[in-house]
């Protein structure tokens, strides 16, 4: 028996896995370039997080049809990607259905399993290039999703249509094959949707049914490999990056704003409020807030990787429905984007983060930013936690901070603020006028 198709498969596996771990790397450096940020508090809560949310798909279904039909996608992913195994021993081996001849009947039912969630993806995969391409779901055809995002999210579907298929006619050729008596194909009983495509194929001689029989495996194995590599250019790398994107995602409530240490001791100072360490120098600020992917926390970036380009953030956001320029989605597409860039610079050997790019201004306009109205409407309908509205206040207090390029309006709101601690100019000790005239009322 020849080892040339072992030896083949071995090499493919090889190169898919070479690639796959070069790109890993790449991902994990670029995710990096962000400020180091500790995110390791409430472990028990971040595992609930990420078992609820991640695993449990719990935000998806506050809209319904949409998380049936992913549903049954992640079901068929997990479940099928089980006979991986089998097919990569087999591939390595030299065998055919390993697996079947220890399981028995199991075996067979399990098959049956497959195929079901096999036709399960296919059908959702179908229905979600309807809702795209067809019905034309608002949320879908927004200007951020032009181009190679729109392309993206239909290839991906295509892909995983016609892997499906190279299952079903896989597993319907080789039992045609096995009743004509083959020694290499096993009678594996009933199999309810292959067999539905068995007379497709009857006609055909066994020399031709063992050629389309093993292209469809070639098929289905490369292309899991192809997948597994491609995904990481792709929107899709959520499937992956959710998890640890989940765990890492912000416990504290929505709407509680991180401050920055070095501003608040120094208010804290001003106001006479007891502080550590009184007497040591102030710490020295790079930058306040964030211009470029390296002013950003590493979970932003990791937040940006992780963006399933759904659209449920741009959709919720009011800025965005009011028709202002500002869109969550395209915030963490931009982050992702420019993570890319300077990465590629990076590995050619060139200047990286010195291009004379930037993420604001070059990505992101003041316009997109100035616009938000810090609501979390964006983080609140984010199926996998990430969170725009932290970057963008990063990047607001870059604009307020350093280039007090914030609006008219707001600079006057910000002089209150620091002379009369509040947005309306008049004095502190007027702040609680309003309840004596309450009281006036109450007594007339």
């Amino acid at each position: 028996m020849s080892i040339l198709p072992q030896l083949a498969f071995v090499l493919i596996l090889g190169v898919a896995g070479f690639i796959l771990s070069k790109r890993i790397q790449f991902l994990r450096r670029n995710i990096l370039l962000g400020k180091a940020e500790t995110r390791n508090d409430q472990p028990e809560n971040r595992w609930k997080a990420m078992l609820l949310v991640a695993l449990g798909q719990q935000k998806m279904f506050k809209r319904l049809v949409p998380a049936f039909l992913h549903l049954l996608i992640y079901v068929g992913f997990l479940v099928i990607n089980l006979e991986v195994l089998e097919f990569v021993l087999d591939g390595i081996l030299g065998t055919h259905r390993l697996f079947a001849p220890l399981l028995g009947g199991l075996y067979t039912v399990a098959i049956n399993v497959f195929e079901f969630l096999a036709v399960a993806v296919l059908v959702s995969c179908v229905a979600f290039l309807v809702r795209r391409n067809v019905m034309k779901v608002e949320r879908f055809t927004k200007p951020e999703l032009k181009g190679w995002a729109a392309l993206d999210a239909n290839l991906i579907l295509v892909i995983e249509i016609i892997l499906m298929f190279a299952i079903l006619t896989m597993n319907a050729t080789d039992q045609i094959l096995a009743g004509r008596g083959d020694a290499h194909y096993l009678v594996l009983g009933p199999l309810f949707f292959s067999s539905l495509f068995q007379p497709l194929f009857e006609g055909l001689s066994t020399g031709t049914l063992v050629a389309v029989e093993r292209f469809a495996w070639w098929f289905h194995i490369a292309g899991i490999l192809a997948f597994a590599v491609y995904v990481t250019y792709s929107k899709h790398l959520h499937i992956f990056l959710a998890f640890p994107n989940t765990w890492y995602a912000n416990l504290k409530p929505k709407g509680e704003m991180t401050n920055m240490p070095e501003v608040t001791q120094e208010v804290n100072m001003m106001l006479g409020i007891p502080v550590e360490n009184p007497s040591a120098p102030p710490a020295e600020i790079g930058r306040f807030g964030a211009k470029d992917i390296n002013d950003l926390s590493w979970v932003n970036v990791l937040n940006a990787y992780s963006c399933t380009e759904c659209g449920r953030c741009s959709s919720e956001c009011p800025a965005n429905l009011t028709g202002k320029k500002l869109s969550p989605r395209k915030i963490m597409m931009d982050v992702r984007d420019r993570a890319e860039e300077v990465g590629k610079s990076l590995d050619a050997g060139g200047p990286g983060l010195a291009d004379g790019k930037s993420l604001l201004g070059d990505y992101i306009t003041k316009e997109e930013i100035n616009a938000c109205t810090s609501c979390n409407a964006c983080v609140e309908a984010c199926p996998i936690n990430i969170d725009p509205l932290s970057i963008i206040l990063q990047m607001r207090r870059y604009v307020a901070m350093e280039e007090s390029g914030t609006p008219a309006q707001w600079n006057a709101m910000f002089q209150n603020m620091e002379t009369s601690f509040s947005p309306w100019k008049f004095s502190p000790a007027d702040r609680f006028n309003w309840s004596e005239k309450v009281k006036e009322e109450e007594m007339k």
